[in-house]
This record gives C-alpha cells, sequence and structure tokens, in this order.
C-alpha cells in the first residue's frame, strides 16, 4: 500500500463524507410530497423516510471503490 495506515485511514474517512454529502440527496421525497401529515411545528421540508443506512452502506461501497482508484493510482505514480 503506498499510505501509511493511519494516513490511510484519513483519506478514507475524508472520501466517505464527501460521497455522504453527494448520496444524501438521492431519492428524498419531502412529507409534504409524499402526502404526510405532519407534526406541528415540523419543517415542510423534512424528508418523509431519509433512509440513512441504506445511504451509509451505499456510501460506504462508493467510496470504498473511489479509495482503491486513489491508492491505485498513488502506487503507479510511486
Amino acid at each position: 500500500m503506498p499510505f501509511s495506515l493511519p494516513l490511510a485511514a484519513v483519506i478514507y474517512l475524508t472520501i466517505w463524507w464527501i460521497t455522504l454529502f453527494a448520496v444524501l440527496p438521492l431519492g428524498v421525497r419531502s412529507q409534504d410530497e409524499a402526502g404526510e401529515a405532519r407534526p406541528e411545528g415540523a419543517d415542510p421540508g423534512a424528508p418523509a423516510a431519509p433512509q440513512l443506512l441504506k445511504k451509509a452502506a451505499l456510501t460506504t461501497a462508493i467510496a470504498a471503490v473511489l479509495f482503491g482508484l486513489v491508492a491505485l493510482v498513488a502506487k503507479v505514480m510511486d
């Protein structure tokens, strides 16, 4: 591996967070769009079903592929 373990972890976590922010809006429908009644004081744009576990799994898979590509490029450049 072209990186030390702590550096690899930091690179992976950075890729994971950036990917998470790209994945979070996928498939989101607000409570108003879903036709659900919302409690008093709730924001109308609040997601009806955010599916965070599914998005975390998708983020992990995408980040792993991207980290693999970064490691491959770093190894080839080394």
